[in-house]
């Protein structure tokens, strides 16, 4: 689908582009560190094929595709559909008539982000909301069959933007973020186990800041299944310490073929 002009501009308002943008930086930023990360991805997309065997496969999070081993993809499966709220151009004009391959634009939290909009925009700095219990949480359906569905480094980053902003127009205590978050997170979960699927997603953030102390952030506040097969790796997300404060930061990452 092609957003309109007003649903780009609450896209803009909640971050997405600017978010995206500073992805790529920071992986060029990181120069090599992310590489054993992405070669990891990649391996675990291909031991999935060789598992389920499908015929096509749907990406949920393709964003700049790093992760994605798309060319051997194309030579084990017929059709790849690659489905994200914001396609970069490099990876439209990178795509561009590739056989088998489709791109589709549509939110991936199933509404969530015009939700969370139209709930809070109307209030300010001086007027905030106390409450997010009227904000309905979709999940996310597919229109046609999806054959194996992979949910690429997606699953805590559907929350991370509405959160933020929630955060600015409300002021919802913390149990009630906490539910907020489960509950996105339970239902991405759940659009999973009903089809063959991969799960790859950051479960921790590990922080050591310039004096050496170490802390730790889970990203991941739900269960996740054991699947028929899961692997879990570091991802050396920021070992240049380039945020204000000169932190350096590790994901634990958990892979799982459900």
């Amino acid at each position: 689908m092609l957003f309109d002009d007003s649903y780009r501009r609450i896209l803009y308002k909640l971050g997405y582009y600017n978010y995206q943008h500073g992805f790529i930086l920071r992986h060029i930023n990181q120069e090599a560190g992310w590489n054993s990360h992405l070669e990891k991805c990649r391996n675990f997309i291909i031991k999935a094929l060789e598992i389920h065997k499908p015929e096509k496969v749907t990406v949920l999070g393709s964003g700049w595709i790093l992760e994605l081993p798309l060319g051997e993809m194309l030579e084990k499966v017929k059709n790849v559909c690659l489905i994200d709220i914001i396609h970069p151009p490099e990876v439209r004009n990178q795509i561009g008539n590739l056989k088998g391959v489709e791109l589709r634009t549509e939110d991936i939290s199933g509404g969530l982000i015009e939700e969370v909009w139209q709930k809070t925009s109307g209030f300010s700095f001086h007027r905030k909301r106390r409450s997010v219990d009227d904000i309905i949480i979709p999940e996310y359906k597919f229109d046609t069959d999806p054959g194996m569905v992979i949910s690429l480094n997606i699953l805590t980053q559907l929350e991370i933007l509405p959160v933020k902003y929630l955060l600015k127009k409300t002021k919802v205590e913390e149990i009630d973020l906490i539910r907020f978050r489960k509950e996105i997170q339970n239902n991405h979960l759940n659009m999973l186990k009903k089809h063959k699927s991969v799960l790859i997603t950051d479960i921790n953030e590990i922080f050591t800041d310039s004096s050496g102390k170490k802390s730790e952030n889970p990203s991941v506040i739900i269960n996740l299944p054991d699947g028929q097969f899961k692997e879990k790796w570091i991802w050396d997300f920021d070992l240049k310490g380039s945020d204000y404060y000169g932190k350096r930061s590790i994901f634990e990452v958990e892979a799982i073929i459900i």
